[in-house]
């Protein structure tokens, strides 16, 4: 029981990661900057891994989707692919998750779902890792610009979606490794209890040889039968 309880909350700490990194993709605010003229203009700029906005106080927004896939820096692209394989890694992890839990009617044998839900657990670390990598090169690309005095162009700040993403990541990676952990303990058990029936048949088969009921052959009259003399038969 206490080993099902622990596949639920794994599977919904996974779960709940997933949404968050899911969501992270087309969040508006990677980057953000703003630019204080007087107390009535206020422009905000704003920037995803898609596209490159301004909005004024009016609440307008003005934004230019990025024009080329190829002419993107490489830190766009890597952090498009691994965002991409994230959602992709965590959307299977669930699926084989439902299949691989205990509390579901699916999936086959006991040993067959704990291989699957071994592999989903797998899944969402594979898809935390990916998320993590994706908003910490992003995250340090901001930085490194922000704090170099040689860099004169527009500079940034970290914007809500790398928090959310981190958030995500981190959920991702302790629910597949919650829900491994679970697994390897359900593991032990069943080998533990098959060495000990192993056992039981071994001192089994030891208890058939013992002295006590082990029977003798019967006596070889032929040799002794040689050494009677001739009184024997008086």
């Amino acid at each position: 029981m206490s080993n099902m309880v622990t596949e639920i909350v794994a599977f919904m700490l996974s779960t709940s990661g997933w949404v968050l990194v899911s969501s992270t993709l087309p969040t508006d605010y990677w980057k953000v900057s703003s630019l204080d003229g007087t107390v009535i203009t206020t422009a905000t700029y704003w920037s995803n891994l898609w596209k490159t906005c301004v909005t004024d106080s009016t609440g307008v927004s003005n934004c230019k989707d990025f024009p080329s896939m190829l002419a993107l820096d490489g830190y766009i692209q890597a952090c498009r692919g691994l965002m991409i394989s994230s959602i992709c890694l965590g959307f299977f992890g669930s699926v084989f998750a439902l299949i691989g839990m205990k509390c579901t009617r699916i999936g086959g044998t006991d040993q067959v779902k704990a291989r699957i839900a071994f592999f989903a657990g797998f899944n969402f670390i594979l898809a935390g890792l990916c998320s993590l990598t994706a908003c910490s090169l992003y995250a340090h690309k901001i930085t490194s610009e922000f704090f170099d005095p040689m860099y004169i162009a527009q500079k940034y700040e970290l914007g809500a979606a790398l928090f959310i993403g981190w958030g995500g990541s981190a959920l991702c990676i302790l629910g597949g490794v919650v829900l491994c952990f679970s697994l390897s303990d359900g593991l032990s058990k069943r080998v533990y209890g098959y060495n000990g029936a192993t056992s039981i048949m071994s001192a089994r088969t030891v208890d058939h040889r013992h002295p006590v009921n082990y029977r003798r052959p019967p006596p070889d009259y032929s040799t002794s039968s040689q050494q009677f003399d001739k009184n024997a038969y008086v």
